[in-house]
């Protein structure tokens, strides 16, 4: 309790201490007088968009993730029916899935020699 006080009372010091500085003694610059520190107020602006950027990224890439996350559900439910097609095949029952695609033999164009 003590250490409380005493980090509470140094923190009071120091604030008095800035703002009579920046009151009286013009130490600090204040264009707006309103006993902050001009330098304090634009670190606070720059800390304030840096948070802005960020909230902004990390939403993007929950919205992506949740995006990835749908596929890979859907590409789950795929692979649970076809694993069922799997376990018909072992049984010897008849094809349920995608037909194999028919072999076409590529026919080949006669070459004529070249005339020179």
């Amino acid at each position: 309790m003590k250490t409380i006080l005493i980090i509470l009372t140094i923190a009071a010091v120091v604030a008095i201490g800035v703002f009579i500085a920046t009151k009286f003694f013009k130490t600090f610059r204040d264009d707006d007088n309103d006993g902050i520190p001009d330098v304090v107020e634009e670190k606070v602006a720059e800390v304030k968009n840096d948070v802005k950027k960020t909230v902004n990224t990390v939403k993007t890439r929950v919205k992506r993730v949740k995006e990835e996350l749908g596929d890979v559900s859907d590409a789950l439910r795929e692979v649970a029916s076809q694993s069922k097609d799997v376990v018909s095949a072992v049984k010897g029952g008849a094809r349920k899935g995608r037909k194999p695609a028919t072999n076409k033999s590529v026919t080949k164009k006669p070459t004529t020699p070249k005339k020179k």
